[in-house]
């Protein structure tokens, strides 16, 4: 599969192997994506670069109201974190829905994000909190919105081969007035792929009214999806079912599902983005007047 295989220590050692290899390696954490892509030879590598000894990319941090997170953090590592549960709880509850307990403790939030599946459970609510990602590479330093990362038509901008994500930080809603609600259905209860997922965060306005809302869904496109149009219908308008209901509406109007053998029909995966959209905008509203 590859001829040879690298622990660096630092991200300057990563990067200069990277260059030594003009695009032809890839770096590699938990590798539960990563290996069976190479044994299936969907694709190629002349060298591995093992991260997981490079300190501080394992790290969950909150500075100045900005939560940090190192993309080699796991599964396990957010949906155990005291910080996290406290301020993003529906993202540890996404993360504590990933695979198995096997996959959790290694799979990472980087390589749930590089991966770049369409209903990825830690992408959906990272992409309604707004997260920007930190992109390294042997030309500097970048920093970019998580949903600027992915490509229309599937995948994402980053090459594999010469650049590193090593963090995703957010401003939690708490701190602004908003709070969020992830919801997932699949065939059975663990160690399965979702049928549907969808992430929300709301902000108050005035009046007891919406200021502000992030749907993000999946898979009903072939990346990590956003509901613009539901958004609007939400914004501005006070937090009722008639409006929650309508949004939902909207969502599924949006969404572009294929058929799919696992998934079901793109006609009852719209039907079921309704319904869950419009339990994920209660789910949301009734956490938002909880932490009230």
């Amino acid at each position: 599969m590859f001829e040879n295989y690298y622990r660096p220590t630092s991200l300057a050692e990563a990067l200069s192997i990277l260059k030594k290899y003009h695009g032809r390696a890839r770096v590699v954490a938990g590798g539960t994506d990563l290996i069976l892509q190479l044994i299936n030879r969907e694709i190629s590598a002349q060298a591995l670069v093992d991260l997981t000894h490079i300190p501080n990319l394992r790290l969950i941090s909150k500075e100045n109201g900005l939560i940090r997170i190192g993309s080699l953090v796991t599964h396990t590592d957010l949906a155990a974190s005291p910080l996290l549960l406290n301020a993003v709880p529906f993202l540890c509850e996404a993360a504590d829905s990933i695979g198995s307990l096997q996959i959790r403790n290694v799979g990472t939030v980087g390589g749930n994000i590089v991966n770049a599946q369409p209903a990825a459970d830690t992408a959906v609510p990272l992409m309604t909190l707004n997260a920007v990602c930190k992109v390294v590479s042997a030309a500097g330093e970048r920093e970019a919105p998580l949903a600027a990362l992915y490509c229309p038509e599937g995948g994402t901008i980053l090459d594999p081969g010469r650049e590193i994500l090593t963090e995703i930080s957010f401003v939690p809603p708490g701190e602004e007035g908003g709070a969020g609600a992830f919801m997932r259905l699949a065939r059975r209860k663990a160690v399965a792929l979702p049928v549907f997922n969808v992430a929300v965060v709301l902000w108050t306005g005035e009046k007891e009214k919406i200021g502000a809302a992030r749907i993000v869904m999946g898979p009903v496109a072939r990346v990590p999806f956003q509901a613009r149009e539901a958004e609007k219908v939400l914004t501005g308008n006070p937090a009722r079912e008639h409006y929650f209901r309508q949004a939902a509406q909207a969502a599924a109007g949006e969404a572009r599902p294929r058929d799919s053998r696992l998934r079901g029909s793109s006609n009852y995966r719209k039907k079921l983005t309704q319904v869950m959209v419009f339990r994920a905008l209660v789910k949301a509203w009734g956490n938002l007047g909880s932490r009230g």
